[in-house]
Formats: C-alpha cells, sequence, structure tokens
C-alpha cells in the first residue's frame, strides 16, 4: 500500500499523542513504512537518567524489527509542538539507524505543517554500512 507524504505524518502527529515526556513536554511520533507495506508506529520515551530515553525512530524502528522487518521503505516524523521544527529531524543516532534498514525517504513536518522530503543520503551522507 502506498502512502502519501500527508497521511504518514498526520500518523505520526497521531501517535505522538503517546509519547511519554514528563521532563520536556516535547512529543515526537514516528512512523515506519516497512518493506511489507505496514505502518510502525513508534514514540519517544524519556526517562529521568537522561541517556535512557528512547527516540521516536529508535522506537518505531524496533516495532518493525520485532516485526521481522528488515527494510524500512519511508519514516515520517511529527512532533506536537511544531515551533520547535529543528528538534523535530531525526538524531544523529537515529539517521544511523534509519542507514541500518535502508530507510530511502525521511519526512519531516515544517513550521507549516507541511511536509519536508529528504533522502536518507541527505541527511545522513557517509552513514555506516556492512555492505
Amino acid at each position: 500500500m502506498t502512502y502519501s507524504a500527508e497521511e504518514l505524518l498526520e500518523a505520526a502527529r497521531r501517535v505522538a499523542e503517546n509519547a511519554y515526556a514528563p521532563y520536556s513536554d516535547f512529543r515526537v511520533g514516528a512512523v515506519a513504512v516497512g518493506d511489507d507495506g505496514n505502518l510502525y508506529p513508534g514514540v519517544n520515551v524519556e526517562n529521568a537518567a537522561y541517556p535512557s530515553g528512547v527516540c521516536a525512530e529508535a522506537s518505531a524502528i524496533s516495532a518493525a524489527a520485532t516485526a521481522g522487518v528488515r527494510r524500512i521503505d519511508v519514516v515520517a516524523v511529527a512532533c506536537i509542538d511544531a515551533t520547535r521544527e529543528d528538534q523535530s529531524y531525526p538524531c544523529g543516532q537515529c539517521r544511523q539507524r534509519l542507514n541500518e534498514f535502508r530507510v530511502d525517504t525521511v519526512i519531516v513536518a515544517g513550521l507549516d505543517g507541511r511536509p519536508r522530503i529528504h533522502s536518507l543520503e541527505e541527511l545522513l551522507p557517509f552513514g555506516f554500512r556492512l555492505d
């Protein structure tokens, strides 16, 4: 099944409502589209021991991997507070996670709520891969 960028961002916004962000109140949702066509949602999960938190992208990738997916086509990321657009882009660790699953396209919500579409190569040039 093919999803539009708008549909994927809407799904990411909906799932962001479930984020666990008691420290920052910065709720992020992500939706990974596996090569099986299924959607795998994820949210950020904060922790008082700061480095122990989980990003929404990592959560979505983990959900896909748990289902047996080894290739992800697209990941959409949205935060509920769209005024913090610069922080809705995947962090460096998540960009490498996306690379691990050979994500082609990353969609993020712009300040205006419209999709900004990037190739992973654009966001992570020279990422690490086994092949």
